[in-house]
């Protein structure tokens, strides 16, 4: 009956140290960083506000043009 638990042991022991063995995987993680040139106009060169602006600027001095057209020429003619 010793014997028995010995060689379970010893099994149990032989088993356990060779079937969980890690194996061990090496990864490469590659990053490459590449910059773009890209031709931007100037319209895109702008920000959100500026190009706002500058339509706001476009309508405001349109109704100035027309309010100019309605007064008249002021010269005493």
């Amino acid at each position: 009956m010793k014997k028995v638990f010995v060689i379970a042991a010893m099994a149990l022991v032989g088993f356990s140290t060779t079937s969980c063995r890690e194996t061990k995987t090496e990864t490469k993680e590659v990053v490459r960083e590449v910059e773009v040139e890209t031709e931007e106009t100037a319209e895109e060169a702008e920000g959100i506000l500026e190009r706002t602006a500058k339509e706001v600027d476009k309508e405001v001095n349109e109704e100035i043009n027309e309010e100019i057209d309605k007064i008249g020429n002021d010269d005493g003619q």
